[in-house]
């Protein structure tokens, strides 16, 4: 496994700061990428995040990866108004979420825009001040977690990874797979319109079990989801949830190779089953690096 990437709910039973927990698996580790699936930037002081980023990777040395997005359904009704957010007029709450992010990238270019005091407390460099502490690199490891094709074009011009989930809307009636890889090729073709000069990552996120033994078959061998869903994410927006693929290993092999989506994504991010424990899930990735990885080609 190349990494370790993190989902973050708030007013959910479980860890919603990512930044004292990627600090600490920075300090812990030596190599694997350390990451968020995503971070929900209605809710985010960019300043503040800026500041938390900045130590996180550097702690890490270089080796965070932060996803980030206009957020999805959660537990209350329009909790970031609990942490001061408010859309600015005629705006929406996606709106200030993008909005939150592109103020945070701008920070993270590392630019100087804060007029120093003549009498500082300690002394200053010359010209305006950039937040500190400042992590070269960080910028071009910020992702986007697009849900359509519209958003993953604006992430492209910007200058962000595309991280493409397990759903998405549904804009073309077709099967998710088919309308993912259409969305990571627009996002391709406006990245390179935009000129980028680097070449950019993009993940597909699959949940996906290898049936190795009886207790993989009681959880898993009747009950996964072998078709897409259709559902509703808001009143107005018609989402497409992709299956989950639960197989023998050979029968794996050839269900996943037919994913259009996983041939175009350059990084594939692996959902747990975090209510069975570490000790399973040691075993459920375990058996498809071993068993399932190798035939593919995966590294």
């Amino acid at each position: 496994m190349d990494g370790a990437y993190f989902r973050v709910h708030h007013f959910a039973r479980q860890l919603a700061s990512p930044f004292p927990l990627l600090a600490a698996i920075g300090a812990k580790t030596k190599n694997i990428e350390i990451g968020t699936a995503v971070i929900d930037m209605r809710y985010e002081n960019p300043f503040y995040m800026a500041e938390d980023a900045g130590a996180a990777d550097l702690i890490s040395n270089g080796r965070l990866q932060l996803g980030l997005s206009r957020g999805s359904p959660e537990q209350v009704i329009d909790g970031w108004r609990y942490f001061g957010y408010q859309p600015n007029d005629g705006a929406t709450d996606a709106d200030m979420g993008r909005q939150h992010a592109e103020v945070f990238l701008s920070l993270l270019g590392g630019e100087g825009f804060a007029e120093p005091n003549p009498r500082p407390m300690f002394p200053n460099p010359p010209g305006l001040l950039r937040l500190e502490p400042h992590s070269e690199g960080l910028r071009k490891r910020v992702w986007w977690g697009a849900g359509s094709n519209s958003t993953a074009v604006w992430a492209a011009k910007l200058g962000m990874n595309l991280q493409s989930s397990t759903l998405k809307n549904d804009e073309s009636g077709e099967p998710f797979h088919i309308q993912q890889a259409a969305q990571i090729r627009a996002y391709r073709n406006a990245w390179k319109e935009a000129g980028h000069n680097w070449t950019p990552r993009v993940s597909v996120s699959r949940s996906i079990f290898a049936l190795m033994n009886d207790r993989d078959r009681a959880y898993f061998g009747n009950g996964s989801k072998e078709g897409d869903s259709l559902g509703y994410i808001d009143e107005n927006t018609r989402a497409i949830f992709g299956r989950s693929y639960a197989a023998e290993p050979e029968a794996l092999v050839k269900q996943l190779a037919q994913d259009e989506a996983i041939v175009e994504a350059d990084t594939l991010l692996l959902t747990v089953p975090n209510q069975l424990g570490v000790d399973y899930n040691v075993h459920v990735l375990e058996a498809i690096l071993t068993h399932v990885a190798p035939a593919l080609g995966w590294r």
